[in-house]
């Protein structure tokens, strides 16, 4: 096993041999980057989200949190771990059963902003995304109880109380974000 470190310039064969333990990270420009520890407000949405899509994704694809995707970012290996990502059987079958890193974009990744991040961050990485292949990039901001919902690159649309979330990507999934932080117990 590969030491974790973030001083050290890994190639992404390195990076997914680490024994990271306790400590979750991304593989961004060589370094194996440590993501923020989740606060209680980050955790209970992942868990409420992952519950939500977990029912509505069943028999359709697999909703699963802080999964390593294999990706390119600026032309050079890159590899996230969002909080949540969903991806249908149609582009990784159901009988894709592997203990590996996600091997294709997926449809959905969705990021919960933690304390000292901020918007501009996820706008920046959201524009990544989907310069490598990701459909959709959900981005849930729980101070301001608000979930940004990033169709591409250039379009995002901010959801807040009870304006229905409605997606082509996801038919007949409905969620409020109201709905979300009270099944969240957050309100």
């Amino acid at each position: 096993m590969v030491k974790a470190t973030t001083d050290k310039k890994l190639t992404l064969t390195e990076f997914l041999q680490l024994s990271t333990q306790d400590v979750n990270y991304e593989f961004v420009d060589g370094y194996a980057v440590p993501k923020v520890s989740p606060k209680y407000f980050h955790s209970a949405l992942q868990k409420t989200l992952l519950i939500l899509l977990s029912i509505w994704c069943k028999g359709k694809g697999r909703v699963v949190p802080e999964w390593a995707i294999i990706l390119r970012r600026k032309g050079k290996d890159w590899c996230p771990v969002p909080d949540l990502t969903y991806i249908s059987y149609q582009l990784l079958p159901k009988t894709w059963q592997y203990n590996e890193a996600c091997p294709v974009p997926p449809e959905l990744v969705i990021e919960i902003i933690s304390p000292g991040q901020t918007m501009e961050e996820f706008i920046d990485k959201a524009k990544d995304y989907f310069a490598a292949g990701v459909a959709r990039v959900w981005v849930i901001e729980p101070e301001a109880r608000s979930i940004r919902v990033f169709f591409s690159a250039v379009q995002s649309r901010v959801y807040t109380d009870d304006i229905l979330m409605i997606d082509s990507l996801l038919p007949g999934f409905e969620l409020t974000v109201r709905q979300l932080f009270v099944e969240a117990e957050l309100i």
